[in-house]
């Protein structure tokens, strides 16, 4: 089963790099990992998305409690949460496939990032189901580059980070 974890920690340099240590380590597979800073400069979140069962969580929860720059762990998976991944694709274009193509990315809302003489680049957002499907709608044309993001995830509702036992701090 895939889970979403959501990690905050000292925004120092070296934390990312003794997060992903940590995995490679014990010879966990991260799915997926997204970093960047919270409303405080001195925080930042990941988002890391990890495949395996509740015990494997378990553990992993508690190796990275174990590192002095790891503030706050908590499995988000089964709360209500959203979540969005952003891709960048690049597909081929003739003129004569441009508007048929645009029209299908629309169906998903990606925006046009690039128009270039025989490529069209398409950024989209949604969650990992919708960015799927958009990758494979445009297989047809052929990708000639991709990009994911990972998965960035918050808690539905008011609670905040910290507040209302919305976070563990085992």
């Amino acid at each position: 089963m895939r889970h979403t974890l959501a990690v905050l920690v000292e925004n120092n340099p070296g934390v990312l790099a003794r997060v992903a240590g940590l995995f490679s380590r014990r010879g966990f597979n991260i799915e997926s990992l997204t970093v960047g800073r919270t409303e405080s400069h001195d925080v930042s979140r990941m988002t890391i998305v990890v495949d395996g069962d509740d015990q494997l969580i378990e553990q992993v929860s508690k190796q990275l409690h174990k590192l002095i720059d790891v503030i706050k762990v908590r499995d988000i998976t089964d709360e209500e949460h959203v979540d969005r991944d952003l891709v960048m694709v690049k597909v081929n274009a003739d003129p004569s496939q441009r508007v048929e193509i645009m029209n299908m990315a629309e169906v998903f809302r990606a925006r046009v990032v690039d128009l270039a003489g025989k490529t069209i680049t398409f950024e989209c957002t949604g969650n990992e189901g919708k960015i799927n499907a958009f990758e494979e709608s445009l297989r047809p044309y052929g990708i000639r580059e991709l990009v994911r993001t990972g998965k960035v995830a918050m808690l539905r509702g008011s609670r905040l980070p910290g507040t209302g036992g919305s976070w563990s701090a085992e």
